[in-house]
Parts: structure tokens; C-alpha cells; sequence
């Protein structure tokens, strides 16, 4: 009985971690510390190899999130300079969207993203003194950087949510 509700605990958390990545939010990072706490308390119910494999996805999915909006800036012609600015921009506008923007998370994610393009944008010009279309492509590929990295993050902790699934299910048969 106590396997099943382990296991149920493992899959919730898991999927809940899901949605929270989806909205930015570390949601890998509870699923796997739920996992790590199921495991301390019902060891049958996950496998060390599913929650090493976790953490090394969840470090991968950080990986790209921080360093994304700096491809995407480079990648359109952007220098060094503009790419830490579309990484300091996104961080700022993060906190700057859910101010400005009064919808719950949503404001966090369009901010994060705008704010890497703003970010790329302001360095560009200001900084490096590029053209305005210069600055403006690479503003728009840190832009789109950053949002397809909320996209492939979810798609990291959905990666993730089926392994820790199957891990906790096949525990009670």
C-alpha cells in the first residue's frame, strides 16, 4: 500500500513538474527532490540509474535555458557583448514582466523573452555601436533563443515526468 502511494507521489510530482517548467519555474527540480525523498522512503518505488539520468536532463535543460538567448543573438550576427546582454536582459525582464505584465507567470515568460531581445538590442547598440538593424537581428535571435528554450525545457521535463512514470509503475508489479 505504501509503495502505491509512493509511486503516486513520484508521478504527480512529476507531471506537476511539467507544467511549472512550462511557466519557467523550477519544476524539474522538485520533481527530482520528491523523487529523492520517495526513494529515502521507499527505496522499491524509484531506481538510482531514472534519478541520476533525472538530474543530468534537468543540468542539460539549465544548460540550454541560461545559454540560449546568447545563441540565438550570436547566431544572428550578434557579438559577445550582445549576447551576455540578451542572458542579463532575459534575467532582468523576468522580474520586469511579472511587474509590468499583472497576469500571473505569464508576465515572467513574455518578460524573460523580451527581455533577452531588448537586452541583445541595448548592448548592440549602445555598447558596441552597431547599426539599428544590426542590433535589432540580434535582439530578435536572442528573442528567439529564449522562447524556443522554454520549448525545449518542457520537452526536457516531460522527458523526465515518462522516465520517473514507467520507473515508479513497473516499482508495483
Amino acid at each position: 500500500m505504501l509503495t502505491w502511494l509512493g509511486a503516486g507521489i513520484v508521478v504527480l510530482f512529476a507531471w506537476l513538474g511539467v507544467g511549472l517548467v512550462a511557466l519557467t519555474l523550477p519544476g524539474m527540480w522538485l520533481a527530482i527532490l520528491v523523487a529523492l525523498l520517495v526513494d529515502l522512503w521507499r527505496p522499491e518505488v524509484m531506481s538510482t540509474w531514472v534519478i541520476v539520468a533525472a538530474i543530468v536532463l534537468a543540468l542539460l535543460g539549465e544548460v540550454i535555458e541560461f545559454t540560449s538567448s546568447a545563441a540565438g543573438s550570436r547566431k544572428s550576427g550578434g557579438s559577445r557583448s550582445g549576447a551576455w546582454g540578451a542572458i542579463v536582459g532575459s534575467f532582468l525582464g523576468l522580474f520586469i514582466g511579472a511587474v509590468l505584465i499583472p497576469v500571473p507567470i505569464l508576465g515572467s515568460i513574455v518578460g524573460a523573452v523580451l527581455g533577452a531581445g531588448v537586452g541583445a538590442l541595448a548592448v548592440e547598440r549602445g555598447v558596441v555601436h552597431r547599426t539599428w538593424g544590426d542590433s535589432y537581428r540580434s535582439g530578435r535571435g536572442a528573442v528567439t533563443g529564449r522562447a524556443l528554450s522554454i520549448v525545449i525545457k518542457t520537452g526536457i521535463a516531460t522527458l523526465v515526468a515518462v522516465l520517473m512514470t514507467i520507473d515508479a509503475v513497473t516499482a508495483l508489479f
